[in-house]
């Protein structure tokens, strides 16, 4: 009888231990395959930036429609991008709205839980969602704003019933104080945006300062993922009061995440190098182009279209990621795509610039990640003045990049060519 009953233990514990693997693995292959079907398919050169087809085709497909009376600004690192968020902050009266991947401990993070604080004390709705996987604050400062009325909420933490959703980040980089003045960009809440980027330690960026109605794009953005996460919804007049127009710049805001539109960030980056006629200046901390992306690039360059693209140098966060890109870039250089690697500090600007009247920025990198499995939202503007505003940005950071020429790509070792290769398989991730 004991036998029996060993035998019998034995081959529940096998079977137990046969359905947890099967769980974790078919948990694992789900979150590798997050995100929607994307665009495998080429898309040609059907009309221009500048037709006013372009500009339609976006706000239909991208969603919300463009909207006029705003005005942006560009905040060059953190040393322009942090006091005027915190100048911001201080000054809110209804409501502040904070979404962002990174907020890690820190000189940055003390400043900006103290500010949140102090508007809270004085009756301020404040409301912060941080990603679970990118934030590092202490739980002293996040007592410390619990305590003062602080909503901190985590995006996707680790639950017996979203396990199937922890490789789905939210990415995106968004303040919006008292529903009238946004902030996004590429900067995230922690102390290696400090500074001017002087040094290696402290990273290049921009960030963006935007008035107008588009705000309400903005705040929709936030409420969307919020809802998400907390089942809770934000509105009112706190959070979406009246805008009137304040500038010149027409804008929209749109957003793209696994499940609910992830191939829209794709469609607007294809859309807009298939809509190039003269210039494609592309900003990538990040970037690991699919084969769709690679081809478009490529094509766009054979029709006489200057593609200058600038990506990090030696100075990345991730060298895995530098070594997945470069295995890339064959086809591009043969092509006549020009790549600059930014030689400084760790580049990680978002921005692309084509035929110098449309621009987008925002939390999106030129990956697949991006594309199809984080929470990203970008800001597009469509305007002459403020794109040349940008190129002379770009022209900066040009100068302070080195070009990666046909010769030198074929000239890497074979120990080189063998690690981007291997790198290169992971892109998907990336």
């Amino acid at each position: 009888m004991k036998s029996a009953a060993r035998k019998v233990f034995q081959h529940g514990l096998r079977l137990l231990l046969v359905i947890v693997a099967t769980l974790l693995v078919a948990i694992l292959t789900f979150n590798l395959s997050l995100g929607d079907k994307q665009i495998d398919q080429a898309i040609p050169h059907t009309y221009a930036v500048h037709n006013p087809q372009f500009r339609r085709t976006m706000g239909v497909i991208l969603g919300p429609d463009f909207i006029g009376g705003n005005n942006v600004e560009a905040l060059i690192n953190g040393r322009e991008a942090f006091p005027a968020m915190l100048d911001a902050i201080r000054a809110a009266r209804q409501s502040i709205t904070l979404e962002t991947y990174i907020f890690h401990s820190g000189a940055v993070a003390r400043e900006f839980g103290a500010a949140l604080i102090e508007r809270a004390h004085a009756g301020v709705s404040v409301n912060i969602l941080v990603d679970w996987l990118g934030n590092q604050l202490d739980d002293d400062l996040v007592e410390q704003m619990e305590k003062s009325g602080v909503q901190v909420r985590r995006y996707h933490a680790p639950r017996w019933y979203s396990l199937a959703k922890m490789n789905n980040r939210t990415h995106r980089k968004l303040l919006i104080v008292d529903g009238k003045v946004g902030f996004t960009g590429g900067v995230d809440l922690a102390d290696k945006w400090r500074g001017n980027a002087q040094d290696p330690s402290h990273w290049r960026d921009t960030h963006f300062r935007i008035t107008g109605p588009v705000v309400a794009q903005l705040q929709a953005a936030f409420v969307d993922n919020w809802l998400q996460a907390t089942g809770g919804i934000l509105h009112g007049m706190r959070y979406f009061p009246d805008l009137d127009p304040v500038g010149p710049l027409s804008a929209q805001v749109f957003t793209s995440a696994p499940g609910g539109g992830s191939e829209s960030m794709q469609l607007m980056y294809l859309l807009s190098i298939s809509a190039a006629e003269r210039s494609i200046r592309l900003s990538a901390a990040y970037f690991v182009p699919d084969e769709a992306a690679v081809a478009a690039l490529a094509d766009a360059a054979q029709r006489g279209v200057r593609v200058q693209i600038i990506v990090p140098g030696e100075h990345i966060d991730w060298d895995f990621v530098r070594r997945a890109s470069r295995h890339r870039w064959g086809e591009l250089l043969r092509a006549g795509v020009e790549i600059y690697e930014y030689q400084p500090t760790m580049y990680h600007v978002k921005m692309l610039i084509v035929d110098a009247v449309w621009v987008s920025v925002g939390s999106s990198n030129f990956d697949q990640r991006s594309i199809a499995i984080n929470d990203e939202a970008n800001l597009n503007v469509y305007d002459e003045g403020f794109s040349r505003s940008q190129i002379a940005v770009f022209n900066q950071d040009l100068a302070r990049a080195r070009q990666v020429t046909l010769q030198d790509w074929n000239a890497r070792s074979w120990h080189d060519r063998m690690l981007d290769a291997c790198a290169s398989l992971f892109g998907p991730q990336l």
